[in-house]
């Protein structure tokens, strides 16, 4: 079981840690460089970014990671070692609430809202300049949450 346990809490640090370098990507460079050319051409790499991205081996790496903290968090109350299993529930729910279900409950949302504008809309560079600012807040909110998640199960290891 100590075996499987290490297994789990390295996968889930790995995942979580390379989760949050893609989503640091976008907070702190791919966002900003959207916001500087026209909302038309934004908008369209941002639509195609979001078509491509659910097609990709992203989603090999951040779902499977989400379910793999649900995993551990069993784990957790399962066999319960004091700070190394609160280690384990908090970074198990950092990633699942604050990274994985608020993609769903806010980024993804946003994205299907910008699929259906073209651009040349009138209303489109109200759109971009709300999305830029409240897709990438909650960006911001993911990229922490991987972080703190994968710190949390190294932690965890260093316990165990």
């Amino acid at each position: 079981m100590q075996i499987i346990l290490v297994l789990c809490l390295t996968a889930a640090a790995i995942g979580s840690g390379l989760v949050a370098g893609i989503f640091f990507a976008f907070s702190t460079f791919i966002m900003t460089a959207f916001s500087r050319i026209p909302a038309e051409q934004g908008i369209a790499a941002m639509n195609s970014i979001n078509v491509t991205i659910v097609r990709s081996p992203f989603m090999l790496l951040f779902v499977p990671t989400a379910i793999l903290c649900v995993v551990i968090a069993v784990l957790a109350f399962l066999n319960w070692r004091g700070g190394a299993s609160s280690m384990m529930l908090a970074g198990a729910a950092l990633y699942v609430i604050a990274s994985f279900l608020s993609t769903i409950v806010f980024n993804v949302p946003m994205n299907d809202a910008l699929a259906k504008v073209s651009g040349s809309e009138p209303d489109a560079v109200q759109l971009w300049t709300t999305y830029l600012r409240d897709w990438t807040w909650w960006n911001h909110v993911r990229t922490i949450a991987s972080l703190l998640a994968s710190v949390a199960f190294v932690r965890a290891l260093m316990l165990i």
